[in-house]
């Protein structure tokens, strides 16, 4: 299983860390070993100072796939889920400045958080999806799908031109604005409408 990841497909996100828009979709990859245990704390790592939550739509491949069009991408997923993209983002700023990958901000052990998962078919439409993500009780970050900038299916055939889409494979879609450090005892949940996907203490 891999976990294929999209940078700055939200504009107010891009916005907020003074990024450029991208021309086509930011991809990037993180390792199964990054994925937190289920019922497990995250501990934020000795080697940063500045770890950022970032909620995110996820996406679960259903099928085998390579070079998909578009127009048949939704038949290679059956479930919609939430997670968090936690990012080193003084480790990451630190690379970026070296052009160096982002690779030990993103793909650290216990930086991908994936919660439950639902079926496609709870929702109309997966392009007008409402998730959420509360710290300490309060709304840190709110997002729809409506707004990404590449939409789930045109992800799936971006990505599958470069990288063969497998069964449990997992994408990450990119996250909203409102990203910001976590620290010790925080409680961070995540929604999707009035769903619970996950709940996490931090350590």
């Amino acid at each position: 299983m891999k976990i294929i990841c999209i940078g700055r497909n939200y504009v107010e996100h891009i916005k907020e860390l003074a990024n450029e828009r991208p021309e086509e979709p930011v991809v990037f990859l993180k390792p199964d070993t990054s994925v937190l245990l289920k019922k497990q704390p995250f501990y934020i790592p000795d080697f940063s100072n500045d770890v950022h939550h970032e909620v995110e739509i996820l996406v679960k491949i259903s099928k085998v796939g390579k070079y998909i069009d578009k127009k048949f991408a939704h038949k290679y997923y059956d479930e919609i889920g939430l997670g968090i993209d936690f990012t080193a983002r003084d480790l990451q700023q630190n690379l970026k400045e070296k052009g160096l990958p982002w690779e030990k901000a993103k793909a650290f052990d216990g930086a991908a958080v994936v919660g439950k998962w639902l079926p496609k078919s709870d929702f109309e439409s997966v392009n007008d999806i409402d998730f959420s993500l509360e710290k300490n009780g309060t709304l840190v970050q709110q997002g729809n799908t409506s707004h990404m900038l590449w939409k789930i299916d045109e992800l799936i055939e971006y990505v599958s031109k470069y990288f063969t889409l497998k069964i449990g494979d997992i994408i990450f879609t990119g996250t909203p604005s409102g990203v910001a450090k976590v620290k010790a005892n925080d409680e961070l949940r995540g929604l999707i409408e009035n769903n619970e996907m996950f709940k996490l203490t931090i350590k």
